[in-house]
């Protein structure tokens, strides 16, 4: 069986996790700080901290601006749960927007429409890898007409004075908009290191910061780093930096986020490689996928470099022409019968029992059900051969023919 997307550990990693053990720092600590400062020269944004998930990340900085009960966050239709559930912990209420059917992201045309006076913040999320139009989410955001609805109720709100704008990039590390990398097309960025993600920590997560004047990037990433850690001042590295360096306060009612140095340990080696070798081979497979099915009419292809922005790679979303759920789901069927593990990304949040019983409709997002109903996720990962990728696309060939067949 040809797996869906295992995570890449090889003996580099090993031996580095290994040095992290014997160097008696297994929670944060150096690691975790060198992977942090590693991600901000790799981002080319102003600050980096790294966090044990994306949803804490997400859900850290919704609560450091104030987003709470009786505000709005707008996110796509299209995404995991993680993006709506966390504005729900807040207290707040997720606006759902649908997609463009093209690149699986946010219709910007659609986003001016859902702004009110409770709106504070946009979740733009980068699906599959490929970045959300992010100059014009933007420029929404500072428009005359958009600022005047804008009401701040915190001293944060009052600095920035307008909606802030956080990318969730879990799938999207390494994309490029507009020659600009991800970490840098926003106010703030989110990153996932999930297993199943291009880079891994096993789990983990990192929020990149590039807030414009007057934030001072690195007093935020202060105040996060205490935020991440129950609100104490001092975190276990800087507690053993002499003999009266023991001494802490708790300056707030924090959370516990933090990433370890084990986790940090994986980073390190992975992004050390991560442009030259990883998304290279994740880009070689994307492009044998598509010169693979190109010729069929029936294959609906993933944009994934229109020469202006460029993915990731994380995700191939191949979609079926002219199937419905029902089709799709034999045919998924076909595939895992030829010894090949696919998925689906993902099922639309208003399909999801927990946002049906909130009243959020499918109907109302026509493109982000016409999507998934004919989605499949293809594997993606660096161990993939050629000879596997040959393999996965003859399953998917012969699936389709054996269920367009017995339509």
């Amino acid at each position: 069986m040809i797996p869906f997307s295992p995570p890449h550990i090889d003996e580099d990693i090993i031996q580095e996790v290994v040095a992290a053990l014997r160097s008696g720092w297994i929670t944060t600590g150096p690691r975790t700080k060198q992977f942090e400062k590693m991600l901000t020269g790799f981002n080319r944004n102003k600050s980096t901290l790294c966090v044990n998930s994306a949803t804490a990340g997400l859900e850290l900085v919704l609560r450091w601006f104030g987003v709470g009960v009786g505000d709005e966050v707008i996110i796509p239709a299209y995404t995991y749960c993680a993006t709506a559930n966390v504005v729900l912990h807040c207290g707040a209420v997720p606006v759902m927007v649908d997609i463009v059917p093209e690149t699986f992201n946010i219709d910007t045309k659609q986003i001016v429409a859902k702004i009110t006076e409770r709106t504070k913040v946009i979740i733009p999320v980068d699906i599959g890898g490929y970045p959300a139009d992010y100059d014009e989410i933007n420029a929404i955001v500072s428009s005359a007409e958009v600022m005047k609805l804008f009401k701040p109720q915190n001293s944060v709100q009052e600095k920035l004075q307008r909606i802030l704008v956080m990318a969730d990039a879990a799938h999207s590390l390494g994309a490029l908009y507009k020659s600009r990398p991800t970490g840098t097309m926003c106010d703030i960025t989110v990153f996932s290191f999930h297993a199943v993600k291009n880079l891994t920590t096993a789990e983990g997560g990192a929020i990149a910061f590039n807030l414009p004047e007057p934030f001072d990037c690195e007093e935020v990433y202060r105040y996060f780093n205490i935020l991440s850690l129950h609100g104490q001042s001092k975190d276990a590295l800087a507690k053993m930096q002499g003999k009266a360096s023991w001494r802490y306060d708790v300056l707030m009612p924090g959370y516990k986020c933090n990433m370890t140095d084990i986790q940090a340990a994986i980073g390190i080696v992975e992004l050390s490689r991560y442009r030259d070798k990883i998304l290279e081979r994740r880009k070689a497979i994307f492009e044998f996928y598509f010169n693979a099915f190109k010729e069929f009419t029936w294959a609906m292809l993933p944009v994934f470099d229109d020469g202006s922005s460029k993915s990731s790679y994380h995700v191939f979303l191949l979609r079926i022409a002219g199937f419905e759920e029902t089709q799709r789901d034999r045919m998924i069927e076909e595939i895992f019968n030829r010894d090949v593990a696919v998925n689906v990304h993902f099922q639309p949040l208003p399909l999801l029992s927990v946002y049906k019983k909130l009243g959020y409709a499918m109907s109302n997002f026509p493109n982000a059900y016409s999507n998934y109903k004919c989605e499949i996720s293809l594997p993606v990962y660096y161990d993939l051969t050629h000879e596997m990728c040959q393999t996965v696309v003859t399953a998917v060939i012969e699936a389709y023919m054996s269920v367009s067949c017995n339509k």
